[in-house]
Protein backbone atom coordinates (compact mmCIF):
# COMPACT_ATOMS: atom_id res chain seq x y z
CA UNK A 1 0.00 0.00 0.00
CA UNK A 2 2.81 2.42 0.79
CA UNK A 3 4.12 2.31 -2.79
CA UNK A 4 0.67 2.95 -4.23
CA UNK A 5 0.03 5.81 -1.80
CA UNK A 6 3.45 7.32 -2.42
CA UNK A 7 2.92 7.16 -6.18
CA UNK A 8 -0.51 8.74 -5.77
CA UNK A 9 0.84 11.59 -3.65
CA UNK A 10 3.64 12.22 -6.14
CA UNK A 11 1.16 12.31 -9.03
CA UNK A 12 -1.22 14.64 -7.22
CA UNK A 13 1.57 17.02 -6.29
CA UNK A 14 2.87 17.15 -9.86
CA UNK A 15 -0.34 17.06 -11.88
CA UNK A 16 -2.92 18.62 -9.58
CA UNK A 17 -0.76 21.05 -7.64
CA UNK A 18 -1.74 19.57 -4.25
CA UNK A 19 1.05 19.86 -1.69
CA UNK A 20 2.11 16.42 -0.42
CA UNK A 21 2.45 17.56 3.19
CA UNK A 22 -1.08 18.95 3.11
CA UNK A 23 -2.37 15.60 1.87
CA UNK A 24 -0.45 13.64 4.51
CA UNK A 25 -1.79 15.88 7.28
CA UNK A 26 -5.32 15.37 5.95
CA UNK A 27 -4.88 11.60 5.80
CA UNK A 28 -3.51 11.45 9.35
CA UNK A 29 -6.41 13.54 10.65
CA UNK A 30 -8.88 11.25 8.86
CA UNK A 31 -7.16 8.18 10.32
CA UNK A 32 -7.59 9.57 13.83
CA UNK A 33 -11.32 9.95 13.19
CA UNK A 34 -11.48 6.47 11.67
CA UNK A 35 -9.74 4.96 14.71
CA UNK A 36 -12.11 6.61 17.17
CA UNK A 37 -15.15 5.70 15.08
CA UNK A 38 -14.26 2.06 14.41
CA UNK A 39 -12.76 1.17 17.79
CA UNK A 40 -15.02 3.23 20.04
CA UNK A 41 -12.11 5.13 21.48
CA UNK A 42 -12.34 8.66 22.86
CA UNK A 43 -8.79 9.25 23.99
CA UNK A 44 -6.38 11.76 22.55
CA UNK A 45 -4.51 9.94 19.80
CA UNK A 46 -2.03 10.65 17.04
CA UNK A 47 -1.48 8.67 13.84
CA UNK A 48 2.00 8.38 12.40
CA UNK A 49 2.04 7.66 8.65
CA UNK A 50 5.41 6.39 7.43
CA UNK A 51 5.51 6.27 3.65
CA UNK A 52 8.95 4.70 3.48
CA UNK A 53 8.05 1.40 5.17
CA UNK A 54 4.28 1.54 4.75
CA UNK A 55 3.53 1.55 8.49
CA UNK A 56 0.61 3.30 10.08
CA UNK A 57 0.83 3.49 13.85
CA UNK A 58 -1.62 4.89 16.37
CA UNK A 59 -0.34 6.51 19.57
CA UNK A 60 -2.44 7.41 22.61
CA UNK A 61 -1.29 10.74 24.06
CA UNK A 62 -1.56 10.92 27.85
CA UNK A 63 -0.60 13.66 30.27
CA UNK A 64 1.64 12.79 33.23
CA UNK A 65 -0.18 13.57 36.52
CA UNK A 66 0.23 12.87 40.25
CA UNK A 67 -3.26 11.34 40.51
CA UNK A 68 -5.12 9.75 37.59
CA UNK A 69 -8.82 10.62 37.17
CA UNK A 70 -9.25 9.49 33.52
CA UNK A 71 -6.98 6.69 32.37
CA UNK A 72 -7.79 7.39 28.73
CA UNK A 73 -6.20 10.84 28.93
CA UNK A 74 -3.83 10.62 31.90
CA UNK A 75 -0.95 8.48 33.20
CA UNK A 76 0.55 8.48 36.70
CA UNK A 77 4.05 9.81 37.27
CA UNK A 78 5.12 6.38 38.53
CA UNK A 79 3.95 4.55 35.39
CA UNK A 80 5.45 7.23 33.14
CA UNK A 81 8.85 7.01 34.83
CA UNK A 82 8.83 3.24 34.35
CA UNK A 83 8.82 3.99 30.63
CA UNK A 84 11.37 6.77 30.91
CA UNK A 85 12.73 8.18 34.19
CA UNK A 86 13.03 11.60 32.60
CA UNK A 87 9.25 12.15 32.51
CA UNK A 88 7.84 14.83 34.82
CA UNK A 89 4.34 15.96 35.75
CA UNK A 90 2.79 17.85 32.83
CA UNK A 91 4.71 15.97 30.11
CA UNK A 92 2.92 14.02 27.38
CA UNK A 93 3.54 10.30 27.05
CA UNK A 94 2.76 8.53 23.77
CA UNK A 95 1.78 4.86 23.93
CA UNK A 96 1.25 2.79 20.80
CA UNK A 97 -2.31 1.45 20.58
CA UNK A 98 -2.41 0.36 16.92
CA UNK A 99 -5.23 -2.22 16.42
CA UNK A 100 -4.33 -5.45 14.62
CA UNK A 101 -6.62 -4.86 11.61
CA UNK A 102 -6.11 -1.10 11.40
CA UNK A 103 -4.29 -1.39 8.05
CA UNK A 104 -7.47 -2.25 6.14
CA UNK A 105 -9.40 0.64 7.67
CA UNK A 106 -6.45 2.95 7.12
CA UNK A 107 -6.17 2.06 3.43
CA UNK A 108 -9.86 2.69 2.83
CA UNK A 109 -9.73 5.98 4.75
CA UNK A 110 -6.63 7.18 2.90
CA UNK A 111 -8.30 6.46 -0.43
CA UNK A 112 -11.39 8.43 0.58
CA UNK A 113 -9.32 11.40 1.73
CA UNK A 114 -7.23 11.44 -1.43
CA UNK A 115 -10.33 11.25 -3.62
CA UNK A 116 -11.99 14.07 -1.70
CA UNK A 117 -8.91 16.29 -1.78
CA UNK A 118 -8.46 15.67 -5.51
CA UNK A 119 -12.05 16.71 -6.10
CA UNK A 120 -11.63 19.83 -3.96
CA UNK A 121 -8.33 20.69 -5.64
CA UNK A 122 -9.80 20.33 -9.12
CA UNK A 123 -12.72 22.54 -8.14
CA UNK A 124 -10.30 25.07 -6.69
CA UNK A 125 -8.17 25.05 -9.83
CA UNK A 126 -11.24 25.51 -12.04
CA UNK A 127 -12.54 28.32 -9.82
CA UNK A 128 -9.18 30.10 -9.88
CA UNK A 129 -8.98 29.74 -13.64
CA UNK A 130 -12.44 31.11 -14.31
CA UNK A 131 -12.67 33.80 -11.62
CA UNK A 132 -9.80 35.50 -13.46
CA UNK A 133 -11.83 35.30 -16.66
CA UNK A 134 -14.88 37.16 -15.45
CA UNK A 135 -15.80 39.82 -18.05
CA UNK A 136 -13.96 37.79 -20.69
CA UNK A 137 -15.09 35.85 -23.74
CA UNK A 138 -14.76 32.12 -24.39
CA UNK A 139 -15.87 29.66 -27.03
CA UNK A 140 -18.07 26.88 -25.72
CA UNK A 141 -20.06 23.92 -27.02
CA UNK A 142 -23.78 23.65 -26.36
CA UNK A 143 -24.51 20.44 -24.41
CA UNK A 144 -28.17 20.46 -23.47
CA UNK A 145 -30.94 22.71 -22.19
CA UNK A 146 -33.88 22.81 -19.83
CA UNK A 147 -36.54 25.39 -19.00
CA UNK A 148 -34.01 27.58 -17.13
CA UNK A 149 -30.59 27.22 -18.73
CA UNK A 150 -28.61 26.19 -21.73
CA UNK A 151 -25.57 24.24 -20.56
CA UNK A 152 -22.38 25.21 -22.40
CA UNK A 153 -19.19 23.19 -22.04
CA UNK A 154 -16.14 25.33 -21.33
CA UNK A 155 -13.43 22.71 -21.11
CA UNK A 156 -13.87 20.69 -17.91
CA UNK A 157 -16.93 22.54 -16.65
CA UNK A 158 -20.43 23.36 -17.85
CA UNK A 159 -21.40 27.02 -17.78
CA UNK A 160 -24.99 28.20 -17.37
CA UNK A 161 -26.58 30.41 -20.02
CA UNK A 162 -29.82 31.73 -18.44
CA UNK A 163 -32.94 32.30 -20.49
CA UNK A 164 -32.74 36.10 -20.12
CA UNK A 165 -29.13 36.07 -21.38
CA UNK A 166 -29.99 34.25 -24.62
CA UNK A 167 -30.39 36.20 -27.85
CA UNK A 168 -34.00 36.27 -29.09
CA UNK A 169 -32.95 35.72 -32.72
CA UNK A 170 -30.96 32.55 -31.93
CA UNK A 171 -31.80 28.90 -31.44
CA UNK A 172 -29.29 26.61 -29.79
CA UNK A 173 -28.69 22.98 -30.66
CA UNK A 174 -26.40 20.40 -29.03
CA UNK A 175 -22.81 20.58 -30.35
CA UNK A 176 -23.22 24.18 -31.59
CA UNK A 177 -20.07 26.23 -31.00
CA UNK A 178 -20.85 29.68 -29.59
CA UNK A 179 -18.91 32.52 -28.06
CA UNK A 180 -20.13 33.51 -24.60
CA UNK A 181 -19.32 36.30 -22.16
CA UNK A 182 -18.54 35.23 -18.59
CA UNK A 183 -20.62 37.41 -16.29
CA UNK A 184 -20.19 35.73 -12.89
CA UNK A 185 -18.16 32.95 -11.24
CA UNK A 186 -19.43 31.66 -7.90
CA UNK A 187 -17.84 29.20 -5.45
CA UNK A 188 -20.45 26.71 -4.19
CA UNK A 189 -20.38 23.51 -2.13
CA UNK A 190 -20.74 21.55 -5.37
CA UNK A 191 -17.89 23.37 -7.04
CA UNK A 192 -17.59 26.55 -9.11
CA UNK A 193 -20.68 27.76 -10.95
CA UNK A 194 -20.16 29.88 -14.05
CA UNK A 195 -22.81 32.12 -15.59
CA UNK A 196 -22.45 33.31 -19.18
CA UNK A 197 -24.30 35.64 -21.53
CA UNK A 198 -24.92 36.20 -25.22
CA UNK A 199 -26.70 39.52 -24.67
CA UNK A 200 -24.23 41.43 -22.47
CA UNK A 201 -22.67 44.56 -24.06
CA UNK A 202 -19.31 43.19 -22.94
CA UNK A 203 -19.62 40.40 -25.52
CA UNK A 204 -19.68 42.97 -28.31
CA UNK A 205 -16.69 44.78 -26.83
CA UNK A 206 -14.64 41.58 -26.57
CA UNK A 207 -15.55 40.56 -30.13
CA UNK A 208 -14.17 43.86 -31.41
CA UNK A 209 -11.00 43.34 -29.38
CA UNK A 210 -10.57 39.97 -31.09
CA UNK A 211 -11.26 41.20 -34.62
CA UNK A 212 -9.52 44.61 -34.48
CA UNK A 213 -5.78 44.52 -33.67
CA UNK A 214 -5.76 48.29 -33.11
CA UNK A 215 -8.21 47.85 -30.22
CA UNK A 216 -6.27 44.93 -28.77
CA UNK A 217 -2.99 46.88 -28.74
CA UNK A 218 -4.60 50.08 -27.42
CA UNK A 219 -4.22 52.25 -30.53
CA UNK A 220 -8.01 52.47 -30.74
CA UNK A 221 -10.11 52.65 -27.57
CA UNK A 222 -13.71 51.57 -27.14
CA UNK A 223 -15.32 54.39 -25.18
CA UNK A 224 -18.87 53.08 -24.73
CA UNK A 225 -21.26 50.37 -25.89
CA UNK A 226 -25.05 50.20 -25.98
CA UNK A 227 -26.84 47.11 -27.12
CA UNK A 228 -30.25 45.57 -27.68
CA UNK A 229 -29.09 42.05 -28.32
CA UNK A 230 -30.10 40.34 -31.52
CA UNK A 231 -31.39 43.56 -33.08
CA UNK A 232 -29.05 46.57 -32.93
CA UNK A 233 -25.96 47.85 -31.16
CA UNK A 234 -23.91 51.02 -31.07
CA UNK A 235 -20.24 51.36 -30.18
CA UNK A 236 -18.16 54.52 -29.87
CA UNK A 237 -14.43 54.45 -30.56
CA UNK A 238 -11.54 56.91 -30.46
CA UNK A 239 -7.82 57.10 -31.11
CA UNK A 240 -5.36 59.66 -29.75
CA UNK A 241 -3.27 59.04 -32.87
CA UNK A 242 -4.53 61.54 -35.45
CA UNK A 243 -3.24 59.34 -38.26
CA UNK A 244 -5.50 56.45 -37.22
CA UNK A 245 -9.10 56.30 -38.40
CA UNK A 246 -10.75 54.64 -35.41
CA UNK A 247 -14.02 53.91 -37.18
CA UNK A 248 -12.27 52.65 -40.30
CA UNK A 249 -10.06 50.32 -38.24
CA UNK A 250 -13.18 48.72 -36.73
CA UNK A 251 -14.89 48.40 -40.10
CA UNK A 252 -11.92 46.77 -41.81
CA UNK A 253 -11.21 46.32 -45.51
CA UNK A 254 -14.53 46.00 -47.36
CA UNK A 255 -16.23 45.76 -43.96
CA UNK A 256 -14.58 42.44 -43.21
CA UNK A 257 -13.94 43.00 -39.52
CA UNK A 258 -17.38 44.21 -38.56
CA UNK A 259 -18.99 41.63 -40.83
CA UNK A 260 -17.30 38.83 -38.87
CA UNK A 261 -18.85 40.21 -35.67
CA UNK A 262 -22.28 40.60 -37.27
CA UNK A 263 -22.08 36.99 -38.43
CA UNK A 264 -21.21 35.82 -34.90
CA UNK A 265 -24.23 37.76 -33.57
CA UNK A 266 -26.53 36.30 -36.23
CA UNK A 267 -27.15 39.50 -38.17
CA UNK A 268 -27.33 42.02 -35.33
CA UNK A 269 -26.91 45.52 -36.81
CA UNK A 270 -23.93 47.48 -35.55
CA UNK A 271 -23.35 51.24 -35.68
CA UNK A 272 -19.73 52.31 -35.17
CA UNK A 273 -19.35 55.99 -34.31
CA UNK A 274 -16.49 58.34 -33.48
CA UNK A 275 -16.42 59.38 -29.83
CA UNK A 276 -15.96 63.07 -29.02
CA UNK A 277 -15.64 64.99 -25.78
CA UNK A 278 -17.88 67.60 -27.41
CA UNK A 279 -21.45 66.42 -26.69
CA UNK A 280 -22.83 68.15 -29.77
CA UNK A 281 -20.55 66.11 -32.02
CA UNK A 282 -20.85 62.89 -30.02
CA UNK A 283 -24.66 62.95 -29.90
CA UNK A 284 -24.84 63.72 -33.62
CA UNK A 285 -22.52 60.81 -34.37
CA UNK A 286 -24.43 58.50 -32.03
CA UNK A 287 -27.66 58.99 -33.99
CA UNK A 288 -26.05 57.36 -37.02
CA UNK A 289 -27.20 56.44 -39.62
CA UNK A 290 -29.49 59.48 -39.56
CA UNK A 291 -28.27 62.95 -40.56
CA UNK A 292 -28.30 65.75 -37.99
CA UNK A 293 -28.37 69.48 -38.71
CA UNK A 294 -28.12 70.86 -35.17
CA UNK A 295 -27.57 69.73 -31.56
CA UNK A 296 -28.52 72.07 -28.72
CA UNK A 297 -27.03 71.19 -25.33
CA UNK A 298 -28.42 71.78 -21.84
CA UNK A 299 -25.41 71.12 -19.60
CA UNK A 300 -27.35 71.52 -16.35
CA UNK A 301 -29.86 68.75 -17.16
CA UNK A 302 -27.37 66.78 -19.29
CA UNK A 303 -29.93 66.89 -22.06
CA UNK A 304 -29.82 67.68 -25.78
CA UNK A 305 -32.29 68.75 -28.41
CA UNK A 306 -31.40 67.34 -31.82
CA UNK A 307 -32.69 68.83 -35.06
CA UNK A 308 -32.91 66.55 -38.10
CA UNK A 309 -34.28 67.02 -41.62
CA UNK A 310 -37.97 66.19 -41.88
CA UNK A 311 -37.30 63.13 -44.04
CA UNK A 312 -34.78 61.83 -41.49
CA UNK A 313 -37.05 62.02 -38.44
CA UNK A 314 -38.23 58.40 -38.48
CA UNK A 315 -34.69 57.21 -39.20
CA UNK A 316 -33.28 59.20 -36.28
CA UNK A 317 -35.91 57.90 -33.86
CA UNK A 318 -35.78 54.35 -35.20
CA UNK A 319 -38.23 51.49 -34.90
CA UNK A 320 -40.07 51.83 -31.58
CA UNK A 321 -37.59 54.57 -30.63
CA UNK A 322 -34.66 52.17 -30.71
CA UNK A 323 -32.09 54.36 -32.48
CA UNK A 324 -32.66 57.31 -30.14
CA UNK A 325 -32.72 55.03 -27.09
CA UNK A 326 -29.41 53.38 -27.99
CA UNK A 327 -27.82 56.76 -28.76
CA UNK A 328 -28.86 58.07 -25.34
CA UNK A 329 -27.33 55.01 -23.62
CA UNK A 330 -24.16 55.34 -25.68
CA UNK A 331 -23.60 59.02 -24.90
CA UNK A 332 -25.10 59.29 -21.41
CA UNK A 333 -27.12 62.30 -22.58
CA UNK A 334 -30.90 62.68 -22.82
CA UNK A 335 -31.89 63.14 -26.46
CA UNK A 336 -35.03 64.94 -27.70
CA UNK A 337 -35.36 64.76 -31.49
CA UNK A 338 -37.18 67.44 -33.48
CA UNK A 339 -37.79 67.76 -37.20
CA UNK A 340 -36.64 70.95 -38.93
CA UNK A 341 -40.24 72.05 -39.48
CA UNK A 342 -41.20 71.60 -35.82
CA UNK A 343 -38.00 73.29 -34.64
CA UNK A 344 -38.68 76.32 -36.87
CA UNK A 345 -42.24 76.57 -35.58
CA UNK A 346 -40.90 76.47 -32.00
CA UNK A 347 -38.39 79.22 -32.84
CA UNK A 348 -35.36 77.16 -31.80
CA UNK A 349 -33.94 76.66 -35.30
CA UNK A 350 -31.91 77.92 -37.01
CA UNK A 351 -29.59 79.61 -34.50
CA UNK A 352 -27.54 82.56 -35.68
CA UNK A 353 -24.62 81.68 -33.41
CA UNK A 354 -24.41 78.00 -34.36
CA UNK A 355 -23.18 76.58 -37.70
CA UNK A 356 -25.14 73.62 -39.00
CA UNK A 357 -23.70 70.14 -39.35
CA UNK A 358 -22.47 69.30 -42.83
CA UNK A 359 -22.28 65.91 -44.54
CA UNK A 360 -18.55 65.90 -43.84
CA UNK A 361 -19.23 66.19 -40.12
CA UNK A 362 -21.32 63.03 -40.29
CA UNK A 363 -18.81 60.88 -42.18
CA UNK A 364 -17.17 59.60 -38.98
CA UNK A 365 -19.76 56.89 -38.40
CA UNK A 366 -20.63 53.59 -40.01
CA UNK A 367 -23.65 51.28 -39.95
CA UNK A 368 -23.56 47.63 -40.89
CA UNK A 369 -25.49 46.08 -42.53
CA UNK A 370 -27.10 48.84 -44.59
CA UNK A 371 -29.87 50.36 -42.52
CA UNK A 372 -33.55 49.77 -43.17
CA UNK A 373 -35.12 51.76 -40.34
CA UNK A 374 -38.41 53.29 -41.31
Amino acid sequence: MSTELLDALTYLEKEKGIDRDVLIDAIEAALVSAYKRNFNQAQNVRVDLNLENGSMRVFARKEVVDEVFDSRLEISIEDAQEIDPAYEVGDIVELEVTPRDFGRIAAQTAKQVVTQRVREAERGIIYTEFVDREDDIMTGIVQRQDHRFIYVALGKIEALLPLNEQMPNESYKPHDRIKVYITKVERTTKGPQIFVSRTHPGLLKRLFEIEVPEIFDGTVEIKSVSREAGDRSKISVHSDNEEVDAVGACVGAKGGRVQAIVNELKGEKIDIVEWSEDPTVFVANALSPSKVVDVQVNEEDKATTVIVPDYQLSLAIGKRGQNARLAAKLTGWKIDIKSETDAREMGIFPRDDQPLFSDEDMENSFSYPEDDIE
